[in-house]
């Protein structure tokens, strides 16, 4: 007889917002929704959604009285802020309490199976303290998580390099250092090597340990990818950035024919992609897909993935990928803006293209257009769409573009590869001398190859 497997069942969370003022109904709810779906990637059932309007949030337990006993109302805990701590009882308590427990006689009360089960999790839409965070598990008897702990936790399982494992290791180590607490039993002192240390203190000095190894594994791997990127210095490059979600994967497929993952979750990925512009240019173009942004995203993780965003800082065009479908499309691409102003790439030069536009009325096109009137309006899904944007590419690069000639000794034709990959050949001829190339490429990329070969 076979065995059926059951699976476990899904966790549920209550998600918890507070409305300050300066934030207005639209951008509250917005932000709920958001943090809604972010539950859901992380594979839980969001059961309810309990919001409330504060004049600031509660520094003890970051919502009222009122609506924290709400909230313990439908979690299953007891609203009451106490002691973790289980009450000490006699020995001759406990004997009295289980005789009396064997011989009532009061009817229990039976469960209801079809009722679902109250939700486990609490999650906060707001970045709060691990002293705010105990207290609301006191009261709710629910595990809580705010917003920051949802994305570092998604950032863990969907890390998949080993760069990006170690920058989401670190942002993670860095959360959690402060949550720690000791055990209940009172935080026994070690014996042996750390003696004189509680849990606590070990625990601590653990992660600050940890913390120095990954600092240096992920100066040796950026030193690498800096000199990948020195390699690539004079190849034509583009960076997709934008909001999570935003489609920048499908975008980065259309482009490069890559076959890169596309998923409808945030953060379906982490590491950044490079592939070359299909068909291809002369000279390649290189497009690259970074990490998604998010409104409140963790310091520590912009930290962490700054060699990752540095494909943008070093992009010759970075394109604002923003799905014009989304009612609170113009904040994430502040968001997009804010955190690439972070990192110093608020420089580089940059086209907004308004993705998943098959999704937009005709009248809100027309206000698009109006008040974005040099953005690319388009669809990921459309091959017309796409192949305006490759050329739009191809000419943003070509305007920067010179004719030059090149004479290559025949001693020398090592270099042939150089020229054909980083600039355009119009014309070849042949001398004494070697060949005589015409080519048309960045001033940079010809400048280089003529000082090489003047050297060697």
């Amino acid at each position: 007889m076979a065995i059926m497997e059951t699976k476990p069942p899904i966790p549920r969370a209550i998600l918890v917002g507070v409305q300050i003022p300066g934030v207005d109904d639209v951008a509250h709810a917005a932000s709920i929704e958001e943090l809604g779906r972010l539950v859901m990637t992380l594979g839980y059932e969001v059961a309810g959604t309990l919001s409330q309007k504060r004049d600031a949030i509660d520094g003890g337990t970051v919502l009222g009285k009122g609506r924290l006993e709400e909230l313990a109302a439908i979690t299953g805990g007891t609203g009451v802020v106490g002691s973790m701590a289980l009450p000490r009882k006699s020995k001759a308590r406990e004997r009295f309490e289980v005789a009396d427990g064997k011989k009532s006689n009061a009817a229990q009360i039976e469960p209801d199976l079809k009722a679902p089960p109250n939700p486990e999790f609490v999650i906060v839409d707001h970045d709060i303290s691990p002293s705010q965070a105990r207290n609301l598990e006191r009261a709710t008897g629910a595990q809580v998580l705010d917003r920051t702990g949802v994305i570092v936790e998604i950032f863990h399982r969907h890390a998949h390099s080993r760069e990006a494992k170690l920058q989401v290791e670190m942002a993670r180590l860095k959360y959690i250092a402060p949550r720690l607490r000791e055990s209940s039993a009172g935080g026994e002192r070690q014996q042996g090597y750390g003696a004189g240390e509680s849990d606590l203190e070990l625990d601590r000095r653990k992660i600050r340990d940890r913390l120095a190894e990954l600092k240096e594994q992920l100066g040796d791997i950026q030193r690498d990818n800096d000199e990948r990127r020195s390699a690539r210095r004079d190849q034509l490059r583009v960076a997709l950035v934008g909001y999570t979600n935003a489609g920048k994967s499908s975008l980065m497929r259309a482009l490069t024919g890559s076959e890169v993952l596309v998923a409808d979750k945030l953060f379906a990925t982490l590491d950044t992609t490079v592939r070359a512009l299909q068909p291809a240019a002369k000279p390649r173009v290189l497009i690259s897909d970074t990490v998604g942004f998010i409104k409140k995203l963790p310091h520590d993780l912009v930290a962490s993935f700054r060699s990752t965003l540095a494909e943008a800082l070093e992009a010759s065009l970075l394109l604002f990928v923003v799905d014009a479908s989304d009612p609170t499309h113009e904040s994430q691409l502040e968001v997009s803006r804010n955190v690439l102003r972070e990192i110093g790439a608020d420089v580089v030069p940059s086209r907004l293209l308004l993705n998943k536009i098959d999704h937009v009325s005709q009248a809100d096109r027309a206000a698009l257009r109006a008040k974005h009137p040099d953005a690319i309006l388009l669809s990921a899904k459309s091959s017309e769409d796409v192949a305006v944007l490759r050329e739009t590419i191809v000419a943003f690069f070509e305007a920067a573009m010179v004719e030059d000639q090149l004479v290559l000794p025949y001693a020398k034709q090592g270099l042939l590869s150089d020229v054909y990959e980083n600039m355009r050949v119009l014309s070849e001829e042949y001398d004494i001398t070697g060949r005589i190339m015409k080519v048309r490429g960045l001033p940079g990329a010809i400048a280089r190859l003529q000082r090489t070969l003047a050297a060697s």
